[in-house]
């Protein structure tokens, strides 16, 4: 029998665990990556290249009337676009949508609160804090943490203890 399991961001899977990202994209209007996180290895640098490409190629050539996610090889990409960034998360074929669009929209309010109304600029100028940021909400392509001020505590630390 399935057990119901409820995840930190109030999402509930039915005998599944938990949901696995294989890529983040953050990426400008022009297609230029403004950052990447890839979560599971076996990716060659060339090969991250030519996926960066051929995905941001097609979810920035989509109107903005179409569904927000398509199919690319084995993956199932889900993006957003906020401002002037897109936001692009690879996950399994199986995941569900609406979640992983609940992810992006909490990773965007987190970085929204530290960096106040977070644009493209702050991506480049403090790639190292949203990376941070990144890293304390996802661990080996798990959502690990969701809430805010959780995930933003050790980076309020490291700016006290750098000022």
């Amino acid at each position: 029998a399935d057990k119901k399991r409820v995840s930190s961001i109030g999402l509930v899977w039915f005998g599944r665990a938990t949901m696995t990202v294989h890529f983040l994209l953050m990426v400008n209007k022009q297609g230029q990556t403004r950052l990447a996180k890839y979560c599971k290895h076996g990716l060659t640098t060339e090969q991250k290249r030519a996926l960066e490409g051929e995905i941001v190629r097609k979810c920035i050539r989509r109107a903005d009337k179409k569904c927000s996610f398509v199919e690319h090889l084995q993956y199932k990409v889900v993006y957003r676009r906020y401002a002037s960034l897109f936001f692009m998360v690879g996950v399994d074929q199986d995941e569900n949508e609406l979640a992983v669009l609940e992810f992006i929209h909490c990773l965007v309010e987190t970085m929204d609160r530290y960096f106040g109304n977070v644009c493209e600029l702050d991506i480049m100028h403090n790639l190292e804090k949203a990376h941070f940021i990144l890293d304390e909400m996802l661990v080996n392509g798990y959502i690990v943490e969701t809430n805010k001020a959780n995930v933003l505590q050790p980076l309020a630390l490291l700016d006290n203890a750098t000022s």
